[in-house]
Parts: structure tokens; sequence; C-alpha cells
């Protein structure tokens, strides 16, 4: 017979070669497997987006209309305040991107009141406020996109993104793989959120808002 060729030349051996018991091929967990030089780079949650993406949202009702009348948690939502609500993005760019919405159905930012536009701005003040508190990032996207040839993925309804933003995010994968890495699931990631947000609904300077 041959002598064997290829990695068995350099020493490896196959599963059914390592002596002994299922021990020798089990790590630290007691979980069978042998180590090696790869990073695993985990990502069950974007099983949805492998799926359907936005393409499995079928449903012609608003969800930023729809979304209030559910629980907090089923709904992502972070906050409820008087005329506007923060809730966050159910594909975002980054953990803790959340969009600041008025309840009512409006679809242009010059439409909306007087009273809507204060809290928006004020509340986009205080998400701003929290995610620096509870995930500390190095900067922020904020923006609103407006009608379909301005890039709003529901241009039906008002909405303002806040996007926490990282040194050294925008990284190979979007660019070659149309992917971002999201490092946290969205119930755990509201759930940070939720708490951190103030009671009375503003977070100030001075007050634990970690502002840099």
């Amino acid at each position: 017979m041959a002598e064997p060729t290829g990695a068995q030349d350099q020493g490896a051996r196959s599963v059914t070669d390592v002596e002994g018991s299922d021990s020798d091929v089990t790590d630290s967990f007691e979980l069978p497997g042998t180590p090696d030089a790869f990073g695993r780079l985990w990502t069950p949650h974007r099983m949805a987006y492998i799926k359907g993406g936005q393409g499995q949202y079928k449903d012609k009702e608003c969800p930023f209309c729809a979304a209030p009348g559910r629980s907090d948690e089923e709904s992502l939502i972070v906050h409820r305040g008087k005329t506007c609500y923060a809730i966050l993005n159910l594909y975002p760019y980054n953990p803790g991107h959340i969009l600041v919405c008025p309840y009512r159905h409006v679809a242009d930012y010059t439409d909306i009141s007087r009273e809507e536009t204060e809290e928006m701005a004020t509340m986009t003040q205080t998400a701003m406020r929290v995610i620096r508190k509870v995930a500390r990032p190095h900067g922020f996207n904020l923006g609103i996109n407006q009608g379909d040839a301005g890039g709003a993925g529901i241009a039906a309804h008002l909405h303002q993104h806040v996007v926490p933003r990282w040194g050294g995010d925008g990284n190979f994968l979007p660019i070659i793989a149309q992917t971002k890495q999201i490092t946290q699931t969205l119930d755990e990631t509201r759930g940070l959120l939720a708490e951190a947000w103030p009671e009375d609904g503003v977070l100030v300077e001075g007050k634990g808002a970690g502002a840099q």
C-alpha cells in the first residue's frame, strides 16, 4: 500500500485516528471539536434577513403606526413620549440604531406640529446621551431621509435615524458581502437602552449622560 500523502505526511490525523476516547477531541466546555486557527463570526440573528430581508414585510399597515399598539418588547420600543416615540431599527446599521417617530402618520418634516418638532428634537438628544451612557460610541449619524428619492425605506411615515458610530465600523463586510456585523441581538439592545432611559424622558448633561 502506498504511503499516505498530503496532510497526513505533515502529522495530521483524522478523528478516527485519534487515540483514546471522545475526550481527546472535546474542548473545555465538553463540546466536540478540535481547536484550529480560525475565528468565528456568530450571527444567528441574521437568519431573519437571510430568509427574506426587508422583502419579507408584506403587511399593508404602516409599521410605525402599528408598533405603538403592541408591547414595547414585541415592537422594540425603547421609550414612549407624548407625541413621539423611540424604536430600534429592525435593520440596524450599527447596534443601538434608534428611530424617533411621531405617532401621527405624517410623511414630511414640514408637516409636523411645533410640539412634535420639539419632542422629536429632545428625544433625539436623549437618545444620543442614553447610547453614550450604555455603549460609548465615538460619534453619531443623525438624519431624516425624505421621500423615496431621498432613500426613505418607509417614506409615508416620518422617522429620524440616530446611528451610533465607532472607529473602524465601516469595515470590508458591507463592501464585499453586503453584510453588517451586529454584535448584539435586538431584544438585548432594547433592554439596555430602555433601562438607561430616564423616567421623565429627558437625560441631560451632568446626570450620568457620559457625554463626550
